[in-house]
């Protein structure tokens, strides 16, 4: 969703008559998101396929027929010069209804879902973060690669701006803690236990989801004055750009963001991908680890493991910098643009 509205804002920067359409799932998430950033949204039935029981193919099956339908009558009202997807249950019917008309997909993880993959038949571009997602595609000459779409949000963030922001100690090296919307309680959890020692050590922005806040502000409560002072937590941040640039590390997931934000900001990461689902938060933190800009702790070594890794990476300024530089040389932070450009380039600049 962020990708698509980065590239969203981009285009209609430089073509401000564009007229554009969102069309999202039947009671989506994203709805309000879309509508509060003024765009017309209209929803279609989706349904996945793969990997649900016997009991619910039929009726998945039928809500994807009926999105097809839906999706026809959608583009015939609208005739739009271009399709743009960024994956999800909703493309597949859009995409089918729409499979003449040109389309150009946005892949934010290295190592594409089954939806991105079937996405990728209908394509004329794929743009992607990075151009390890080649080996994934059947047709690797048509890839662009781009990087990730950039927030503008994320971009008007100084260190100084952000430090006092947050009233944090400029002399302190300061840890950043995520685990996206919804938190990570394993991260969480492992955290909580060492607080007192990480502490010690560096203050902390810790953004623990809505599940486990009450936990960590009890947790709070405990410290000593000097260590609260230190400790910020919270459950959510609308301006995640302070955080970004106020961290020296940043200990989360290994989500699409961690390959396209991390890189901008040059934040040398610890990552931890979600072992309970697909593998690609894995082959997203191996991407970086092998170019040396993050290190890898298991879900299953945070208990044992984390306040080590974390005090080895704050104590050795030189290693952070390191890092840093290989993360720096990661970016791309003109995505966003070059998506829109693909878009007008692919419908014909005389239409926009």
């Amino acid at each position: 969703m962020y990708p698509a509205l980065s590239v969203y804002e981009a285009l209609k920067s430089k073509h401000p008559t564009v007229e554009t359409l969102w069309v999202g799932g039947e009671g989506g998430m994203e709805e309000d998101l879309v509508k509060r950033a003024g765009i017309p949204y209209r929803s279609v039935p989706a349904a996945g396929v793969h990997g649900v029981g016997l009991r619910a193919l039929p009726g998945n099956l039928a809500k994807l027929t009926r999105g097809v339908l839906e999706s026809r009558r959608i583009l015939k009202e609208f005739k739009p010069d271009v399709l743009f997807f960024t994956g999800g249950y909703v493309a597949g019917p859009m995409a089918v209804a729409g499979r003449d008309l040109p389309i150009i997909l946005y892949v934010p993880d290295i190592e594409p879902g089954l939806a991105l993959k079937f996405l990728g038949y209908f394509a004329d571009v794929i743009t992607v973060t990075a151009p390890d997602s080649k080996r994934f595609f059947s047709h690797p000459e048509r890839i662009v690669h781009t990087g990730y779409p950039l927030r503008a949000g994320l971009l008007n963030w100084s260190r100084e701006k952000a430090i006092s922001h947050f009233g944090l100690d400029a002399s302190l090296p300061t840890l950043l803690v995520t685990g996206g919307s919804k938190g990570a309680r394993s991260i969480n959890m492992a955290v909580l236990r060492s607080l007192n020692e990480l502490l010690e050590m560096a203050q902390i922005i810790h953004l623990t989801g809505s599940l486990d806040i009450e936990t960590a502000q009890q947790a709070a409560d405990k410290l000593s004055a000097d260590k609260k002072s230190r400790y910020h937590v919270m459950p959510y941040l609308h301006d995640m750009g302070a955080a970004l640039s106020a961290a020296d590390l940043v200990l989360s997931r290994a989500g699409a963001s961690s390959i396209g934000e991390y890189p901008f900001f040059g934040l040398p990461a610890v990552l931890t991908p979600y072992p309970y689902a697909w593998r690609y938060q894995k082959v997203n933190a191996d991407y970086l680890a092998e170019r040396n800009a993050a290190v890898i702790l298991q879900d299953e070594l945070l208990t044992d493991k984390l306040l080590s890794v974390i005090k080895d990476l704050l104590a050795n300024g030189h290693k952070r910098d390191a890092m840093r530089t290989a993360m720096k040389d990661l970016s791309l932070p003109n995505a966003a643009d070059t998506i829109a450009s693909q878009l007008v380039k692919l419908a014909g600049d005389e239409t926009l």
